[in-house]
């Protein structure tokens, strides 16, 4: 059997780190992921709110390197938890325990000389006038094993 997810969305909110009692850290999260399909009614894309879980570094790890509106992608496995409300009544929810948690995007830099990487040329390759590390092979098959 196979349990494994993998989301990626935006954090709705920062996350909550929490302790257990034996001090254990636990974050708290959740990401809004939009579904691959729009409706038919409207056209617009439906999006799902997620509620996400991490344990020990990796809870660390996102709640210090993530916050409200972080792009991530998130892997592990999905758990059920059946728990009572404050009337007594039985509830079920289901929630992502996280294994692994990944920038789902690179970080903007803002620098005034503008951007490191270079812009490719028009029709969408590097300038060859720069000079390349490669070189023309020759076209003879003499050497061929076939």
């Amino acid at each position: 059997m196979l349990n494994h997810i993998v989301i990626m969305g935006r954090l709705t909110r920062d996350p909550e780190l929490r302790y257990t009692q034996s001090g254990t850290p636990v974050a708290s999260f959740s990401l809004a992921v939009d579904r691959d399909f729009a409706s038919k009614d409207s056209g617009e894309r439906q999006t799902d709110f997620i509620d996400c879980v991490a344990w020990r570094q990796t809870g660390e790890f996102v709640s210090k390197y993530f916050n409200k509106g972080s792009m991530a992608v998130v892997s592990g496995r999905l758990q059920i938890r059946d728990w009572q409300d404050k009337e007594g009544n039985k509830r079920r929810s289901a929630e992502v325990v996280a294994d692994n948690i990944y920038f789902g995007e690179s970080k903007h830099r803002d620098n005034s000389e503008g951007s490191r990487m270079s812009s490719p040329a028009a029709g969408g390759f590097e300038n060859e006038s720069r000079g390349s590390a490669f070189s023309e092979l020759d076209s003879g098959d003499g050497d061929l094993p076939f």
